[in-house]
């Protein structure tokens, strides 16, 4: 069975490459290179996949799936400039997908008796996500 608790974020930040530069890091990341940043409304999809209990009926109790949530990833993140208020990224590029993985990793501390996926939209036409294999 699967379940999920969708979620919502806003952050900025500025997608460059340390080691190039000024010039390659405008040619390859274009607008999302700003120097004063930009900002996404995320939208997060935090999937679990196990077994219903059969005593609750649940395979987890949601509200603790949003409490979880809203400590690894809204109190961190939200209203954050990702690049230079999340420590994760003070060396790692803030892409979709690297934002992701980063989450994964965070809530599967959390959750580690579930197959768990999460999917981040960066935008309505643009999302990533990343899963683990049994």
């Amino acid at each position: 069975m699967k379940v999920c608790r969708r979620t919502t974020f806003n952050s900025a930040h500025r997608l460059l490459n340390h080691n190039w530069s000024d010039e390659k890091n405008r040619e390859v990341f274009g607008k999302c290179n700003s120097p004063n940043y930009h900002g996404h409304n995320y939208v997060l999809e935090t999937w679990l996949e196990g077994e219903i209990n059969p005593d609750t009926g649940y395979v987890i109790d949601l509200g603790i799936l949003k409490g979880i949530i809203k400590e690894e990833v809204e109190d961190p993140f939200d209203h954050k400039n990702l690049n230079l208020d999340v420590p994760e990224f003070k060396t790692l590029n803030p892409t979709a997908e690297n934002i992701t993985v980063v989450i994964f990793k965070k809530l599967k501390k959390r959750l580690p008796e579930f197959k768990l996926t999460v999917r981040l939209y960066e935008t309505q036409n643009n999302f990533v996500e990343y899963t683990e294999d049994y």
